[in-house]
């Protein structure tokens, strides 16, 4: 593991990195894909260096098709992080000695600690399409629920507060839900994910008809069985017309 892991950064730019905020919804929840670090129990968001010989978009699908499993994810670049002492939330000789008791002394001399620019990318999957796999540092990558998001590493905290202000953003100007929830979802579903990305509650006819304004969504002669508010309809994503509403652009205001 080590040659390759030598060989990978001798191919990579070490001046540049990228770290991603991968969202995903479940039972009414935001959560992001945190992972654990060997031998130092600290926490990080996904992310990595980029190869000299790809682009930073192909970078980031390489790292979150890893990290994640999937091949088609939705990556939106939304702040660069360039702080002078970005190290400075976790002591860098601190971390280095615990790291170096993991990997051995001297295996990242020349590779880490210097000071690095980050590409923040900010990601929206389907949560049970999902495969939690974690890389070469890390002995651990599963999902933590918004509100109990640890104290992580570098400033990840930080990148995870101005991704959510993206998300905030985009939903106000362009669709969200295809990459977040199933194929097919009831109006309550798409409501709570809108709910629970702003913060904020809405009237349940005003939503549905505003939703239904932007010709994105097809009802479906289908109910979800079972449901506690009389089995509502199911309805899909017109993907044709959701991208054409995203180009294009939405007004969200309630």
């Amino acid at each position: 593991m080590e040659h390759s892991l030598k060989e990978f950064f001798d191919r990579a730019l070490k001046e540049v990195s990228l770290d991603c905020t991968v969202f995903g919804f479940h039972e009414g929840e935001l959560k992001v894909l945190l992972l654990r670090w060997k031998g130092i129990d600290g926490w990080s968001l996904p992310g990595g260096h980029i190869l000299l010989d790809e682009s930073v978009d192909d970078a980031a699908n390489r790292i979150l098709t890893q990290r994640t499993g999937l091949d088609d994810v939705f990556l939106q670049q939304f702040y660069t992080f360039g702080n002078v002492n970005r190290y400075v939330y976790h002591p860098e000789k601190e971390l280095l000695e615990k790291m170096e008791t993991t990997f051995g002394k001297g295996f990242f001399d020349g590779i880490i600690f210097r000071r690095v620019v980050s590409i923040g990318y900010l990601a929206l999957v389907e949560f049970d399409q999902v495969q939690p796999t974690p890389d070469w540092f890390t002995d651990e990558c599963r999902w933590w629920s918004l509100a109990d998001v640890p104290h992580l590493l570098f400033d990840h905290n930080e990148m995870i507060d101005r991704a959510l202000k993206a998300l905030r953003q985009r939903i106000r100007n362009q669709p969200v839900g295809i990459n977040l929830l199933p194929e097919k979802f009831t109006m309550p579903e798409l409501q709570r994910l809108y709910e629970t990305i702003l913060g904020r509650q809405f009237d349940r006819r005003n939503f549905q008809k505003l939703l239904m304004s932007y010709d994105i969504l097809e009802r479906l002669d289908e109910k979800r069985i079972g449901a506690a508010n009389k089995s509502p309809y199911l309805y899909r994503f017109v993907k044709e017309k959701y991208e054409r509403a995203a180009a294009e652009g939405v007004s969200f205001t309630m």
